[in-house]
């Protein structure tokens, strides 16, 4: 017998192993168990009732030999109400569990039937029941519609088990995290509920902040490290929270993390810290946060080599100058950085305003033009209540430094701005939540790492789209959801799917009747997506559906330049052979010969040359890939 199984039979009553053991036993029986199920799927009820009554006993709770499923679960998963309704008066068991341990309810939870699992309930399923791989209800209410989220809402309302491990050792809380991209909301719902924080898989040791880093839902690892979620927690790698939000650049998580006290010094197996990382992506003002809050410059990793060296062996120049600064700044005589204590309570203040200035609120005095301030008690008393990261001799230091008149109290607003006990460099403003802050859309060179949130937001279906999850997209396109459907990034599914290189689901959308001419804020369609990226399959795939070779981004952008500046050659060429518009301009005056120029690549200098030298004359191009006659000149250029 397998361990999972002695599991259950150590843990689950007799009644549940009871209801687990109701396979059809022989031919006869299976043959009568798969007429029910025909009779099942063709919804008639009279001869359903014939067969159960006059066949072999317990006929309506036998299961078919291949899967394990009952009437009742065909009836769960076709949502349909009436006939399950049905079967549950001919006694139908709402407890009986397939092959896998999946019961009718859980079915109805993957599927998002809401109603159908309100049914079930009504009629007491066991919601604390666990399927072979230990998983309960809630496992399977995770999902990318409105009705999982119902279904999500009635399993806890039930008192479902939010901290329920799998028999491999997963969370339920971290089995949601990991797909927080597009349900978001229901990570939230499980962490209100009660799920722990620190949710870890024991075979990676990744943690669900970790999860919520990588997804980069950020209100999500606000609310972990708020309900207690450590940021300094290593994985079986030994890489931290920090170390994703690095990669990614992420500069608002490390923000959080940094006002929860996160140390930014940690290696990795590879010895690599967060600033590694931030150097070897050219994330610059990641690379500058993580600088200014302590992280060492100078530390090498097992491979000797420090940031900066990262930096410029990946040709970085602007992460490589803010390191080089940060070294020099190093050296003897230079002066010296704040003690970290006071970085940490500033970006501490940062993350919790509104929690503080609500605190400070029944203390507060007014003076002046409405300048609130508050005593030296109060605001000690406060700091420590709400577990400032700081001690009590230090807060005394703090408030010294912002009692410019010596009058026992301060200016709550002076606290928050930070200048009076930090430099004005290490002190943060709105702004530094922003990577982009201050910088014109004009000279982004990739502007999809900008974006301003649609005012209205539907699923996101990212997730779905870079895992490769065909069954959940389709169960969601099942459900109505738009082909066409915005996400928090204003991009369409066809979009991010050009983006990362999934040319089934691209053709599959394009079957959908995806846009392939649609456009996101700044006028990029799938074809800029898939040029800058480099994917010369689905680049073929929406020429051949339609999609405008000459589209232009709001900066007057052509897909043709969008591969030029990514360095694409195959991309190029299969534009140019197209007859993309070579002589097209940008709105900085910039025409693809400069764009070959400027960023140094001898073949598609090579390709656009060729290219404009024969743009009078339509029948010599760049030979194709199918053309067989191909002379040793052109295949030089390519």
């Amino acid at each position: 017998m397998s361990l999972p199984e002695q599991f259950l039979r150590r843990t689950l009553t007799p009644q549940m192993l009871m209801r687990r053991s109701v396979m059809a036993e022989g031919p006869f029986e299976a043959r009568q168990v798969y007429k029910l199920l025909e009779l099942v799927r063709q919804k008639n009820k009279e001869q359903i009732k014939k067969l159960v009554h006059f066949c072999v006993s317990g006929l309506i709770n036998r299961t078919e030999p291949m899967h394990g499923n009952s009437a009742l679960h065909l009836a769960s998963m076709a949502n349909d109400l009436e006939m399950a309704q049905h079967l549950l008066s001919l006694k139908a068991h709402p407890d009986i569990q397939n092959k896998w341990g999946q019961t009718a309810m859980m079915l109805a939870a993957q599927h998002g039937h809401d109603r159908m699992m309100e049914l079930l309930a009504n009629k007491r399923a066991n919601i604390n029941l666990l399927d072979r791989q230990g998983k309960g209800l809630l496992f399977y209410c995770i999902g990318p519609t409105e009705r999982h989220a119902r279904c999500l809402e009635m399993a806890i309302s039930m008192h479902a088990d939010v901290n329920n491990v799998s028999y491999a050792g997963k969370p339920v809380f971290l089995f949601a995290c990991e797909q927080a991209e597009w349900c978001e909301h229901l990570c939230m719902r499980l962490l209100e509920s009660g799920a722990d924080p620190n949710a870890t898989d024991p075979m990676t040791g990744r943690t669900a902040l970790m999860a919520a880093v990588r997804a980069g839902s950020v209100a999500l690892v606000r609310r972990i490290l708020q309900k207690g979620g450590n940021p300094n927690t290593a994985d079986r790698m030994r890489e931290h929270s920090a170390h994703i939000a690095a990669v990614k650049g992420l500069l608002e998580v490390l923000r959080m993390l940094s006002a929860y006290s996160a140390d930014f010094n940690l290696m990795s197996e590879m010895g690599n810290t967060a600033l590694h990382e931030a150097a070897a992506e050219g994330h610059a003002e990641c690379c500058r946060f993580l600088i200014l809050r302590g992280c060492n410059p100078m530390l090498r990793n097992k491979y000797g080599l420090t940031p900066s060296q990262i930096a410029n062996a990946n040709h970085h120049k602007d992460a490589l100058n803010e390191l080089e600064k940060a070294e020099e700044a190093l050296k003897p005589g230079r002066s010296k950085s704040p003690q970290l204590w006071a970085i940490r309570l500033h970006d501490w203040s940062f993350e919790h305003e509104a929690v503080l200035r609500k605190a400070f609120q029944p203390a507060v005095k007014r003076c002046g033009d409405c300048v609130e301030t508050v005593s030296k008690q109060h605001f000690i008393s406060v700091l420590q209540a709400l577990h400032a990261p700081v001690n009590k001799n230090n807060l005394k230091k703090v408030f010294t430094s912002l009692d410019k008149e010596r009058k026992d109290l301060i200016k709550i607003s002076d606290f928050f701005e930070g200048l009076d006990y930090l430099q004005e460099e290490f002190v943060l403003s709105q702004k530094a939540t922003c990577p982009l802050a201050g910088v014109s859309r004009d000279h982004i060179e990739d502007p999809l790492l900008y974006f301003d949130e649609p005012k209205e937001m539907h699923i996101n279906m990212n997730q779905h789209l870079t895992s490769d999850h065909l069954e959940s997209l389709m169960v969601a396109f099942s459900r109505n959801v738009p082909v066409d459907i915005r996400d928090c990034y204003n991009k369409t599914p066809l979009m991010t799917a050009c983006r990362s290189g999934k040319n089934q689901i691209a053709r599959l959308l394009i079957a959908l009747g995806a846009d392939v001419n649609a456009h996101d804020q700044f006028n990029q369609t799938p074809l800029h997506h898939a040029c800058f990226a480099g994917h010369e399959a689905i680049v073929e795939l929406l020429l051949q559906h339609g999609a405008v070779v000459d589209a232009k981004t709001s900066n007057g952008v052509t897909p043709l330049m969008r591969a030029i500046q990514s360095c694409k050659v195959s991309c190029v060429e299969q534009l140019i052979n197209f007859h993309a518009n070579i002589n097209a301009t940008n709105n900085r005056g910039q025409n693809c010969k400069m764009l070959a120029q400027l960023y140094g690549n001898k073949k598609i200098c090579d390709l656009v040359k060729y290219g404009l030298a024969h743009s009078d004359q339509p029948g010599t191009w760049i030979t194709r890939k199918n053309d067989s006659s191909t002379s040793s000149s052109q295949d030089d250029l390519v």
